[in-house]
């Protein structure tokens, strides 16, 4: 099994054993989301348990490609399992973080852990190679510390007081020496506290942000998972494998000598521009480049003060009202401390501020809060805001019925607070930006429609930027003034040439108002939802380095996807993979995901985007390519918004073309037992969720 470590860890903490699964038995999924979502459906016999329950199982699982030198795919790891941050149920859901933790866990030995039960006790799991121990949280005294205090803890607890550099005895046998601390991911105060946006945290920065799973790990009494190995990965062609990465990175890598793009890091030729927001740029402090295991291009920084160091996107624009700089940037910090999901509260942070100005919410008002608006802007402020959220209190120490509410997720305190009731209702209004599933909007809806339909048609905001550069690019240019890459039809067709089998289909990428609910957007967001499944969260490609479709620095600018991707799992496992293999096999994820998502109780009148996508035009430029009689073009598409039956004619379509029935959105035996998943419909007619056709 060239790539793999051939077992995987499977904890109960219930009754505190460890057990090993055999990586065999599940790889023909290859990896990360594929073979999680399929130990899931194997483990969990009750898809609708809550995510609380403790018979909800939570998979982190590798790759074949984790800890390789394959770029931007070697630090990534998947997490999944029943969440609890969504509206109106906590979808089955996925999240994903980089760094080294993946690495660090197959140089170990293991290819993935899976973890179910609740133990009796806070505790945490100590991976020193193929020794295990489940220990007790008390005696580090880990229980009630942050993240980066947990860490440290746990660092000097493993490694001792050895410096970077130094060797490293992993685990007492002589010769297993290593000069890496343990990796270790840990919850904060917000996942012990069970705050519905509590994340897993890496090192400094590394998040597993969406899902809630730092409430899961907390209702399960899970404070941190530390590994640290020796031992090292099988690779099939370790030649082919180093010519593969010259290869790429002489075709489609930046050149520093050379530089074409400086102003982001969201695809492969970007290079270490570090991917932060905070309102008045970069720091003026010296900084250096932090990248994740493997990675050719880091797109984290660390900074000579230390201040916000491997913080990135949301995590760095959480609090943009900040008096100065450094206030932002110590919210960032905080934000990873405490375990906090940052978009939840960007949004979150704005709508209390808003409800404040207008007198709704404060001291003694209609929706009585704790928090000392006099202070806003300033760091007090946003401490006790994170803090309330995190202790469930009023943030300074003190009980306080309003940290509850929040600490349950905005959509549902405003629901407690009465404030999505009637026509004015937040959500109808849009003030409260949260567009589906009760989670908050991260790209403009009405503007990116694969990001808009693969969110509601799924289980989260998909986080997927595959699709960025098509709005990115000339919206900056149109703004900004800078040279335009290619004409709209010239990108259009350097990105649908790749998307196999709909290739050559250039009205997939027409994003003009007429075409918002054809065939055509249809098979767009399918073809998304299959690469994604597959090629960046099984194999575990970055999102922020793949794919490569359009490239500045390649011939004719055309980027490597479709040709990479297999070159890279090929050299290392010694398959013989096709680019199209891992489309058909992410259709095959999609579709087990689907059916779980069907068995914890979805039908399609459930998929519908929040009232004020409905009503409210979009208010911010954004420019796609489109199609106007005839002619290709960059084109505007503010002040759009949805139609709610054309809406609803388009689920028919996407139904259609996924081969479920349309009238539920239930899957068919037909096409469960096409993809070899005729187990998936037993159990959904067990259920009485098969659907018809």
């Amino acid at each position: 099994m060239n790539g793999y470590a051939g077992k995987i860890l499977r904890i109960n903490l219930t009754n505190r054993k460890e057990t090993i699964i055999s990586t065999s038995k599940y790889e023909q999924w290859i990896g990360g989301h594929g073979m999680g979502s399929a130990i899931f459906f194997d483990l969990v016999k009750d898809k609708s348990i809550d995510g609380f329950d403790p018979a909800n199982v939570v998979t982190i699982m590798t790759s074949p490609l984790s800890g390789t030198l394959v770029p931007g795919a070697a630090g990534r790891t998947e997490v999944q399992g029943i969440g609890v941050q969504s509206v109106p149920i906590g979808w089955f859901t996925r999240s994903n973080f980089g760094g080294r933790f993946s690495s660090m866990l197959k140089f170990a030995g293991w290819d993935g852990i899976v973890i179910d039960g609740r133990a009796d006790a806070p505790v945490w799991l100590d991976i020193r190679n193929d020794r295990v121990k489940i220990r007790n949280c008390s005696t580090l005294s880990l229980w009630g510390t942050d993240t980066w205090q947990c860490q440290e803890k746990i660092w000097q607890y493993v490694a001792g007081k050895q410096e970077y550099g130094d060797w490293i005895e992993a685990g007492g046998k002589s010769g297993e020496l290593t000069t890496q601390r343990p990796a270790v991911l840990a919850i904060g105060p917000a996942g012990e506290n069970l705050s519905r946006m509590a994340c897993l945290i890496h090192d400094a920065s590394n998040g597993s942000g969406q899902g809630g799973f730092g409430a899961v790990w907390g209702s399960k009494g899970l404070k941190a998972i530390s590994v640290i190995g020796t031992g090292g990965i099988k690779v099939n062609n370790p030649k082919a494998l180093i010519e593969t990465r010259l290869w790429q990175k002489k075709h489609y890598a930046f050149n520093l000598e050379k530089l074409k793009n400086t102003r982001m890091t969201v695809d492969f030729q970007s290079p270490p521009v570090p991917g932060v927001s905070w309102r008045r740029g970069r720091p003026r402090t010296g900084h250096r480049p932090q990248a994740c295991a493997g990675c050719h291009s880091g797109c984290r920084a660390r900074f000579d003060d230390g201040l916000g160091n491997e913080a990135t996107c949301f995590t760095t624009m959480v609090y943009a009202a900040a008096r100065d700089q450094d206030v932002q940037r110590h919210t960032s910090d905080l934000l990873n401390r405490l375990g906090l999901n940052a978009a939840e509260i960007f949004w979150g942070e704005m709508y209390l501020r808003e409800l404040n100005l207008y007198g709704f919410l404060g001291f003694n008002k209609e929706v009585d809060c704790p928090l000392r608006f006099n202070k806003y802007g300033r760091r007090a402020y946003i401490e006790q805001l994170l803090k309330m959220i995190a202790y469930r209190n009023d943030g300074l120490g003190n009980p306080h019925p309003f940290g509850d509410d929040l600490a349950e997720g905005f959509v549902r305190a405003a629901k407690k607070w009465g404030r999505l009731d009637g026509d004015e209702g937040d959500l109808k209004t849009g003030r409260l930006k949260f567009p589906n599933w009760g989670l908050p909007q991260h790209k403009e809806p009405r503007s990116q429609l694969d990001w808009a339909y693969g969110s509601i048609l799924g289980d989260r905001d998909i986080n997927e930027h595959g699709f960025d550069q098509l709005r990115s690019h000339p919206t900056n240019s149109k703004i900004y003034g800078f040279e335009m890459y290619v004409s709209a039809e010239e990108l259009v067709r350097i990105y649908t040439d790749k998307m196999v089998p709909f290739q050559g289909d250039l009205l997939m990428l027409d994003f003009s108002t007429t075409n918002m609910y054809s065939d055509h957007i249809a098979k767009l967001v399918s073809w998304h939802r299959y690469y994604t499944r597959f090629w960046k969260q099984s194999t575990l490609f970055c999102d922020w380095r793949w794919p490569d479709f359009l490239n500045l620095l390649a011939p004719g600018k055309i980027g490597s996807t479709g040709i990479s991707e297999p070159k890279f799992l090929n050299a290392v496992t010694g398959r013989h993979f096709t680019f199209l293999d891992g489309i058909n096999l992410g259709k095959k994820i999609w579709n087990l995901d689907h059916a779980i998502w069907t068995l914890q109780g979805r039908h399609r009148d459930m998929v519908h985007f929040s009232d004020y996508l409905y009503t409210q035009p979009g208010v911010v430029d954004q420019y796609l390519p489109g199609r106007k009689n005839g002619k290709w073009d960059y084109f505007n598409t503010r002040g759009r918004h949805f139609d709610r039956d054309k809406f609803d004619g388009f689920k028919t379509r996407f139904y259609k073309l996924q081969g479920w029935d349309a009238s539920t959105g239930y899957p068919t035996r037909g096409t469960l037992e096409s993809l070899d998943l005729d187990y998936v419909a037993d159990e959904l007619q067990r259920n009485d969720k098969l659907g018809r056709g």
